[in-house]
């Protein structure tokens, strides 16, 4: 084991951190009686050295102290959790497949959707973000063949992953991240476009749209695109005609002009900043792996394109650390940069993030085998803006693209030669292939040549190794508020909001740590040199320029916002995106401040952020996030409900919660009740009841998300194969009323309780939400103050199902055999002299 790092000198221009930062440190990454950066350094250490033979720990854990002294960091998840006595992933970020079936897996071999909200919600309690393809999902409309109805699309079960990241806390009171990739050849493309115009929606997501070579040049040469799916369309959507099956046996859903779909997508992200763009052709071209898998999503921020449970392991060095004499201009000198000490501590972070693939807690045994194949891990840097502001360059011309395009080969080169080594010392990924991995056209064929020898002689540990990630608080806690990744500062002071322990807010000012240094040198602040350049003060080519100028030594990619000013043309905004993808980038985000996006930052004064805070900003008090059920006694209405199933006469009661929510619609304060837990007071004997207790927790998620209605129409549409269930009525053509029948006892249920909540008022007939001002209009005086921990006639409940299995024949439903009904839902439409008629409810349909 080479340990050459050891004999690299500190460098001595550390000051003393703000106290932000202290804060910072203390509050998201000291553990027990931790109080500085060097406690947790040790911790941190000791922990992922424990990787190593036990005959080579102490020196390694020691080599590993001095890395993070000098730059070295580890991402949020390590630093936090490393060494710690806690049950918590130490990787940021996963991608994890989402399949087109409710359960099991679907013909793809993916899992299904209920399969993957539960494998993500593990993966977010233990600490780990999620980012998912949902394009697998049949699109709205799409037949489903178990039940002969329709399918919501995936935007609707987007929703529903949604409410569970805002309901599962992290480890470490860290929420997860998400984020939602659809493929630009997806039916529901536009849907999912415009999705978070809706105030509120996917506040948990950011999204992005999957866009391949083929589509930019449809749009490039003006040429109709086909929406297309391998799900078969509804026979209604089939009647109303202009759909086709393809030859390779996709169903064209639609075909519109490519250009069309593209200014779609170019409004919404210049209008709300979303969705980002995925250039994922670019991204599985460039794969080193692109023989042995496909990518289709990456992570929350962007900057891993990852396979199915691929994860983001990662570690950035702080550039500031290796600059020498920073300043030195201010007094006639020059300052440098270490390039050695560069080079020998991305060596010795290739060493420590493999280790941490070996000592975290792996959320799903899925993961473990995919990180156990390939290895993947992701070095990479932050502070490049303040680092170039030391060193007196600007970041927006050509000799700071330089300098950073010189900093990323720098360490390229060397994390493929420590990768090279570390496979001498412990083997090479299990899937490494030399002639696949060293194709032409993969990221490591332009590897200097003797990198490529011998990486064919000795194999390579890690399939990945280098990624350009943000880095928030890391940065705050560790770096003295350097600037973060590869972005410029974004103001040399300003104020940050704080969530505080009482759950209020407060404004705290921050420093940015060349500003600070610069000052404690003796630089006059008031006057500040013109290579004092922020991400404010540039253009938005100067923000793509870097980005491409550094792409090419990145075998993953780059999480970077290109900021935009409110006034940027349209045109102009809308070329960025195409420089972006003909320059080989692999994503690209932009932020366009208006009035509809806010920011964690802010560089107002004290006295216009006061004024902000007393402005009429409209929030409905439907979309309103409820985190938790408040603590005590609720108002709840409680009901009986009785149905018939194939197994007979089952009664049991249904509660719902009620709260009261307040928020702001034209300017006025509104409030309504609204439903925010359901429950089933009874006892869970058998399968059938414990799945329905869960679909009632489900369903809480959901209402305290701000959505149950579209979730309780979801659930109208699951099916079981134990036959019809019969709950209550529906009115015929003619006037008369007949029994309704649902696919299975959920779906009975969901029913019942969107009857409940009809004759609240809170829903319509039809299950749609009722608006915000309507519902405000309503007394709130319907419901009874129950407290719902009681198991409120549990007895009574289960002795009436008890008694169900003696009910006389007549309460027993008899098997029927036909399609199913429009009318009634029963599957007992037959053919009946010529015409259909249902012998459930005697509706008579087409004839001839």
């Amino acid at each position: 084991m080479a340990d050459t790092d050891n004999e690299i000198p500190p460098l001595a221009h550390a000051i003393a951190p703000q106290q932000f930062s202290l804060d910072v440190l203390l509050e998201k990454y000291a553990k027990g009686d931790e109080r500085t950066a060097d406690d947790v350094y040790r911790r941190v250490a000791r922990g992922v050295a424990m990787a190593e033979p036990e005959a080579l720990r102490a020196q390694v854990e020691e080599r590993f102290v001095d890395n993070l002294r000098h730059g070295a960091l580890g991402a949020g998840r390590i630093m936090s959790a490393a060494g710690a006595d806690i049950a918590a992933t130490l990787i940021n970020c996963f991608v994890q497949p989402v399949g087109d079936s409710i359960q099991g897996v679907d013909e793809e071999g993916l899992p299904g959707i209920y399969v993957a909200l539960l494998q993500a919600a593990e993966t977010m309690r233990r600490g780990g973000g999620v980012g998912y393809n949902f394009s697998a999902i049949r699109p709205h409309g799409a037949r489903v063949h178990t039940t002969s109805s329709s399918a919501s699309g995936p935007c609707s079960y987007i929703d529903v992953f949604d409410a569970s990241c805002r309901t599962v806390e992290s480890a470490g009171s860290r929420r997860g991240a998400q984020m939602a990739v659809l493929d630009c050849t997806h039916p529901d493309l536009l849907e999912f476009i415009e999705a978070k115009h809706s105030k509120g929606r996917w506040n948990n997501f950011n999204v992005s749209v999957a866009v391949t070579d083929e589509f930019m040049q449809a749009v490039e040469n003006d040429l109709p695109w086909p929406l297309v799916h391998r799900a078969e369309p509804s026979p209604s959507m089939r009647a109303a005609g202009g759909l086709h099956q393809r030859d390779d046996g996709l169903w064209v859903y639609s075909e519109r002009r490519a250009r069309d779909i593209w200014d779609r997508i170019m409004r919404s992200t210049y209008d709300v900043a979303e969705p980002g763009i995925v250039f994922v052709s670019r991204m599985n071209e460039d794969n080193n792996l692109r023989a042995v898998e496909i990518i289709r999503a990456t992570n929350p921020c962007g900057e891993q394109p990852l396979p199915s449970y691929g994860c983001c392991n990662l570690g950035p060095l702080n550039l500031t650390r290796f600059v020498i004499a920073p300043f030195a201009q201010m007094k006639g000198g020059a300052a440098s940069f270490d390039w050695d000490a560069l080079g020998a501590r991305t060596r010795t972070q290739v060493r420590f993030l493999d280790n941490v693939l070996d000592v975290t807690l792996w959320p799903l045994a899925e993961q473990y085998d995919e990180s156990r194949a390939k290895r993947r891990i992701g070095v990479g840097f932050t502070g490049l803006g303040d680092t170039l502001v030391m060193l007196g360059l600007r970041y927006n011309d050509a000799q700071g693209r330089d300098f950073a395009a010189r900093v990323a080969r720098v360490m390229r080169d060397e994390a493929y030669r420590a990768s090279v080594e570390l496979a001498r010392e412990r083997g090479a990924f299990p899937l490494f292939n030399a002639a696949q991995y060293l194709e032409a056209g993969t990221f490591a064929s332009r590897l200097p040549e003797d990198i490529q020898d011998a990486i064919r002689q000795h194999g390579i540990r890690n399939s990945h190794l280098l990624s350009i990630a943000p880095t928030g608080t890391v940065s705050l806690a560790f770096a003295d508020n350097a600037s973060n990744g590869i972005e410029p500062a974004f103001s040399w002071t300003y104020s940050r909001m704080k969530v505080m322990a009482d759950g209020s807010r407060a404004s705290f000012a921050v420093e940015d740590h060349a500003y600070r240094l610069y000052r404690e040198l003796g630089g006059d602040v008031e006057r500040l040199p013109d290579y004092f350049i922020s991400a404010l003060e540039m253009s938005a080519r100067d923000h793509l320029d870097m980005m491409a100028a550094v792409q090419p030594y990145i075998d993953t990619s780059i999480s970077k916002t290109v900021n935009v000013p409110a006034d940027y043309p349209f045109d102009a905004f809308e070329s960025l995106y195409f420089d972006a993808w003909k320059s080989g980038l692999k994503g690209l985000a932009t932020y366009r401040p208006n009035e509809t996006l806010g920011a964690v930052l802010s560089v107002d004064t004290p006295q216009a952020s006061d004024a902000l805070s007393g402005t009429d900003i409209d929030l409905d008090p439907l979309r309103i996030a409820i985190d938790h059920r408040p603590s005590g006694e609720m108002p709840a209405i409680i009901e009986k409900v009785e149905y018939l199933t194939q197994a007979g006469k089952k009664s049991l009661y249904l509660a719902v919660s009620f709260m009261q929510v307040t928020g702001r619609i034209g300017g006025e304060d509104v409030t309504i009740e609204r439903p925010i837990e359901f429950f089933i007071p009874a006892g869970q004997r058998d399968e059938s009841q414990q799945w329905i207790t869960a679909t009632m927790r489900s369903l809480s998620l959901a209402a305290r998300g701000g959505f149950v209605a579209r979730n309780l129409q979801d659930l109208r549409k699951v099916s079981w194969d134990r036959g019809q269930v019969r709950l209550g009525d529906v009115q015929r053509l003619d006037g008369t009323r007949s029994p309704r029948w649902h696919d299975s006892e959920v779906a009975a249920l969901a029913y019942a309780l969107q009857q409940i909540l009809h004759r609240r008022g809170f829903l319509d007939a039809e299950g749609n939400q009722v608006p915000s001002r309507m519902l405000a209009r309503l007394p709130h005086t319907h419901a009874l103050t129950l407290p719902i921990s009681t198991n409120l006639n549990a007895q009574q409940a289960t002795a009436s199902d008890d008694a169900a299995q003696d009910e006389p024949a007549s309460h027993v439903l008899r098997t029927m055999h036909g399609r199913k009904c429009g009318t009634c839902g029963a599957n007992a439409v037959i053919r009946k002299d010529g015409c259909d008629f249902c012998t459930a409810c005697g509706e008579i349909g087409a004839c001839g």
